[in-house]
């Protein structure tokens, strides 16, 4: 059997710590910043929050495809599938943020 020229799992795995790390950070300051977008006392804003909630469910859906299909192309399986899961888990946070609207 020939050895391939995938990447090493320990590689992978930490790639995939570090990329989830950094994946929640940006999720959670999207969620601070849609929060701030739609606060007031009247509920003036509730179409700008929208609009940021559905801008950024595309942000977060196309952050998934391209990076978690671009690292599935270098053969890194552990990180694409963490890249694909946790922005695809926040594009349908944000998804449902701009429905309840």
């Amino acid at each position: 059997m020939r050895r391939g020229k995938e990447p090493s799992t320990g590689r992978q795995v930490v790639m995939g710590a570090a990329l989830l790390v950094s994946d929640v950070v940006v999720i959670a300051g999207l969620l601070f910043g849609h929060g701030i977008t739609g606060w007031s006392d009247d509920g003036s804003n509730a179409l700008e929050a929208q609009m940021f909630a559905w801008r950024t469910t595309w942000y977060l859906a196309g952050g998934a495809v391209l990076t978690g299909g671009g690292l599935l192309a270098f053969r890194w399986r552990i990180p694409s599938a963490v890249q694909i899961i946790v922005l695809g888990i926040g594009a349908l946070k944000f998804h449902a943020l701009a429905v309840a609207h």
